[in-house]
């Protein structure tokens, strides 16, 4: 991108400061000339392609090369092209990000992809599952990013052993999954290997001489997890057997030793600097209670700067629920931070569910400023996170407080008149701008709230009854693009 280059910047009033301290900036920094338009419209985000077509005009005097409209603009961009005689494109849901288009370093980089640790997602209580619905858990773990299923079995040895884990292995294996078997039982071991399984959980000095039987790799553990040293004579047995196995100092539940468990995973590392080692990380977010995403990433970055190459995990709590992703994309952001050397920051956000990664929003000077200057009936609602208030308005109103149902009554005491269509409009509007003012969220009137990896797209109200061809009914219809009172 050449200095020669101009560019109209379109933009409503309230956004206007904002986008030209951001073109300034890329003026300044050789980019592009950006020429910001402001048209008659407080919040940019509620323009559409044809109100633009009507309302556009580019400065006059000056050659523009291209239009850059608001990101959430919606419509088709091409008659408006024509009219103009130049391309026209929409830029960045967020004006900040402008820079980017014109070759400017990026707010944030492309997510981080390469990883080293491997997912083992465990099915508990397998014996008791139907196929069925082993088979639709393992589909699920694998489009989440699992890697290996492992079918877990009654951990008592001294019972009758269950032999329909063979039928398991090889079902899953005719669907091309990889599979391990989590037994201490000789017989179920047995069967499941010769069925394919192709990893072990676990052996010790117990059942460690049968692993040569098995052909496949096994998982060491202590005899006693608080003594590292009672792991030597598995291993010693192992390696006298020409056994593969991976170590396993067993982590444990707060409360129950986890700090010292820790550091046997320091010390194996030392004692091993060569050996592949295994934790599994299930124990820690089943066993607490608090959302598994933030407890999996600082498990996850632990084992990859140790060089921890395999994690066992489950989802059988509720806040658990997500597991498997949250450690799928827990395991490329920690490896991205210690290949390069840099706190895991900035670099991919769907961690960052409950709250935001970063907030954005209006303080009360601008909405009263915008309350002032509407002209139609169209319900806007806003979020001021400083003093924690909701803020309702039209040109008849402009009402503030944190009780949707409050707010809802005031609104129809002032005169909105609602439909039963617009009225859950507005309660669904309400319910998620509470949300995002409890919980510290960004908030825009007809989008989702982000929820990070596991945000759903939200088609707004207006967008849907279009689709279906239905018409907006009553005095206040929703703000959206194409409102001609705009």
């Amino acid at each position: 991108m050449t200095q020669e280059q101009t560019v109209a910047l379109v933009t409503g009033k309230l956004a206007e400061p904002a986008l030209r301290r951001v073109a300034s900036k890329m003026e300044a920094d050789g980019r592009v000339r950006g020429r910001v338009v402001v048209l008659n419209i407080q919040v940019a985000a509620l323009m559409s392609a044809e109100w633009v077509t009507r309302k556009l005009e580019l400065p006059v005097g000056e050659k523009i090369d291209r239009v850059i409209l608001p990101g959430h603009c919606r419509g088709d961009l091409g008659p408006l092209s024509e009219k103009l005689g130049v391309p026209v494109e929409r830029g960045p849901l967020d004006l900040h990000d402008l820079p980017e288009m014109f070759g400017g370093k990026p707010r944030r980089a492309e997510k981080p992809d390469a990883y080293t640790i491997q997912i083992i997602a465990e099915i508990n209580h397998a014996a008791r599952t139907p196929m069925e619905a082993i088979l639709a858990q393992a589909e699920a773990y694998r489009a989440d990013g699992a890697d290996v299923i492992d079918i877990g079995c009654d951990p008592q040895a001294d019972r009758a052993p269950w032999m329909g884990v063979a039928d398991v292995v090889r079902e899953l294996h005719a669907r091309d999954f990889r599979v391990s078997v989590d037994s201490f039982h000789p017989a179920e071991v047995a069967a499941a290997c010769a069925a394919g399984a192709e990893l072990v959980l676990s052996v010790n000095t117990t059942n460690a001489e049968r692993a040569a039987e098995w052909g496949t790799e096994v998982v060491a553990i202590p005899d006693d997890p608080r003594d590292l040293d009672s792991l030597d004579p598995t291993i010693a047995i192992l390696e006298k057997r020409g056994v593969k196995y991976r170590l396993d100092p067993v982590i444990e539940p707060i409360g129950m030793g986890f700090a010292d468990s820790l550091g046997r995973y320091i010390e194996t590392r030392r004692r091993y600097p060569d050996a592949a080692i295994m934790m599994g990380i299930g124990n820690m977010t089943e066993m607490t209670e608090v959302d598994s995403a933030g407890v999996n990433a600082l498990l996850i970055g632990f084992c990859e700067e140790l060089g921890i190459g395999s994690v066992l995990t489950t989802q059988v709590i509720n806040w658990s629920r997500t597991a498997v992703r949250e450690i799928d994309a827990a395991r490329r952001l920690m490896h991205h931070a210690v290949l390069n050397r840099t706190p895991p920051k900035h670099a991919d956000d769907r961690l960052v569910m409950l709250r935001d990664a970063k907030l954005r929003g209006f303080d009360a000077a601008a909405l009263g400023d915008l309350a002032r200057g509407l002209t139609d009936r169209n319900i806007r609602v806003f979020v001021e996170h400083a003093e924690g208030l909701i803020h309702v308005m039209n040109k008849d109103f402009h009402l503030t407080g944190d009780d949707p149902a409050l707010l809802f009554d005031q609104m129809q005491e002032a005169g909105a008149d609602l439909d039963p269509s617009h009225a859950f409009y507005i309660g669904h509007e309400l319910s998620k701008a509470l949300t995002a003012l409890t919980l510290g969220k960004s908030y825009t009137q007809d989008r989702a709230l982000s929820w990070g990896m596991l945000t759903r797209d939200e088609v707004s109200g207006h967008e849907r009854r279009k689709g279906s061809g239905k018409s907006r009914r009553g005095k206040n219809a929703e703000p959206h693009q194409g409102d001609e009172k705009i």
